[in-house]
């Protein structure tokens, strides 16, 4: 894990998004907090770690408000907001996850209307 690679990314999506801190783990690594609220008003908080990052994907999870099962979520709880193969860590950073974080929670959120989760799927 890049620390410093991860602390930039913060100072950079904090410019994009309201809410992002960065908190300490107790094997000196980080883990990010954001807010993100959605295009019908409903605020969500998530927890973003970076194990291997930035050659593997970052594991968001939904803290606040608990969320039942849902679809394009991964065993131990975190969202699918990125195909694994895709992830580019070249190209890939904490703002591009957020915004990510951020379209999946509205289709979250069609998908409890509707029953039916929106836009093209790849399975895996």
């Amino acid at each position: 894990m890049s620390i410093q690679r991860i602390y930039a990314e913060v100072s950079a999506a904090a410019a994009a998004f309201a809410l992002v801190e960065a908190h300490p783990l107790n094997d000196g690594n980080v883990f990010v907090k954001a807010g993100l609220q959605t295009s019908v008003g409903n605020t969500y908080f998530t927890s973003i770690y970076f194990a291997g990052y930035p050659y593997s994907m970052p594991k968001v999870y939904i803290t606040r408000p608990t969320l039942p099962t849902t679809p394009h979520r991964y065993p131990d709880g975190n969202i699918c907001f990125l195909h694994p193969n895709m992830w580019n860590p070249g190209r890939h950073n904490l703002t591009f996850v957020l915004a990510r974080t951020a379209k999946w929670l509205n289709k979250y959120e069609v998908w409890r209307v509707r029953g039916a989760w929106p836009g093209a799927e790849v399975k895996h």
